[in-house]
């Protein structure tokens, strides 16, 4: 019973994306229809995020989706609606942004941090290594030190 309802769940899971782009949608030129597709599963859903527009069942999706095959049919090559959507959208409209002078930091920023952080690791674990810290000796209270932490310590017997 329970295999049977999780089969079922996850074939119902897994078609959902094969029903995103209606058949109202759909373009009548195969080939353009094919175009299309290709396309649209490099655009980002704006709504879903880490969908393309061709998996999304969003409104916003759909209405891109639209916006795409208007285009294709009015002539548009492939680079010129890339274009369109990052004009009006912004890079992020890319599942795949390009590297830019505006991006480097995205794009290789975590790699900058985890290097120094493994920088810094390593530093840390060769002065641990040298020993100088670990192996030191306590240095000795000196009288006043001593005097004042009996006095603290008869003063906390009292209170109890």
């Amino acid at each position: 019973m329970i295999r049977s309802l999780v089969l079922a769940l996850l074939v119902a899971v897994l078609t959902v994306p094969a029903f995103a782009v209606e058949p109202g949608e759909a373009l009548t030129d195969p080939a353009l229809e094919a175009r299309a597709r290709e396309l649209s599963k490099e655009i980002r859903c704006l709504v879903c995020q880490n969908q393309s527009i061709d998996d999304s069942n969003a409104g916003l999706a759909k209405d891109l989706r639209v916006i795409l095959r208007e285009r294709l049919v009015a002539g548009d090559s492939d680079s010129e609606i890339k274009t369109f959507l990052v004009d009006r959208y912004g890079d992020f409209v890319l599942l795949k942004p390009p590297v830019k002078a505006e991006t480097l930091f995205l794009w290789y920023g975590p790699f900058a941090i985890g290097a120094l952080g493994a920088i810094g690791v390593a530093v840390f674990l060769l002065r641990r290594r040298d020993g100088s810290a670990v192996n030191e000796a306590p240095v000795p209270l000196s009288d006043d030190e001593r005097k004042r932490i009996d006095a603290l310590l008869s003063e906390q017997d009292r209170k109890a």
